[in-house]
């Protein structure tokens, strides 16, 4: 996206409610949207799941439910979970419907980290647990590079602002665009969903088939035309 202002001296509204230095622009306003991405390396798997149990009475809901959390955890931990994060239960009642007696419904949140290679695992073997209900994975990149990447795509975001910008101000006769302020909205992490589990007797699931991890950022640029 591209706008063109045209005029002279130019201050934001933003800087002059704050009080802040006004910017100038003698020529030509211009302002663009850059974008840019980047496709990572998958170094974990964020996973999460639900675990729930169902009694006659609150009390044996929330005991079934703590022996069934019992083993997802014993299950994670021989997977070698890292970030092993559980809920508080919740519990509720269920009234008695036609055919289905009043029951007690408990539930919890279970959330960690878990290397690529253990996806199959944990499909098939916690995803079969009594009570287990898995959520999308998603991918995650190796944190340590978070700051690297982001200089990248702030560049990337800027060049392709100063890309579309740059037909405009040759078309204006305008030889020189000056960056008046940049404004970013941030890395955006994409999350990519699990596939769907396979039947028996087939290839097992492939950590590799999973979208990699993405970085998105955006930046608002204002330039200068002269």
């Amino acid at each position: 996206a591209l706008l063109l202002l045209l005029g002279g001296p130019w201050a934001t509204a933003a800087a002059r409610a704050e009080g802040q230095v006004q910017l100038s622009c003698p020529g030509t306003l211009l302002e663009t949207s850059g974008q840019a991405e980047r496709t990572r390396i998958t170094r974990r798997l964020q996973i999460s799941l639900s675990v729930s149990a169902e009694a006659a009475s609150a009390d044996q809901a929330l005991e079934q439910l703590q022996r069934r959390l019992a083993a997802v955890r014993s299950s994670l931990q021989a997977l070698e979970v890292k970030q092993l994060r559980v809920s508080s239960p919740s519990s509720w009642q269920r009234p008695a419907q036609p055919g289905q007696p009043a029951a007690v419904l408990a539930s919890l949140q279970v959330s960690g980290s878990l290397q690529p290679s253990q996806l199959q695992p944990l499909i098939r073997g916690v995803g079969a647990l009594a009570g287990v209900q898995l959520a999308p994975v998603r991918t995650e990149a190796d944190p340590t590079d978070d700051q690297k990447v982001r200089q990248e795509l702030l560049r990337l975001a800027y060049q392709d602002a100063l890309r579309q910008a740059r037909p405009l101000a040759d078309l204006i006769g305008s030889s020189q665009l000056r960056p008046l302020e940049i404004r970013s909205d941030g890395v955006e992490m994409v999350p990519i969903a699990m596939r769907a589990m396979a039947a028996d007797g087939v290839a097992p699931f492939n950590p590799q088939e999973l979208e990699p991890p993405k970085d998105r950022l955006g930046l608002q640029v204002r330039f200068c035309a002269q």
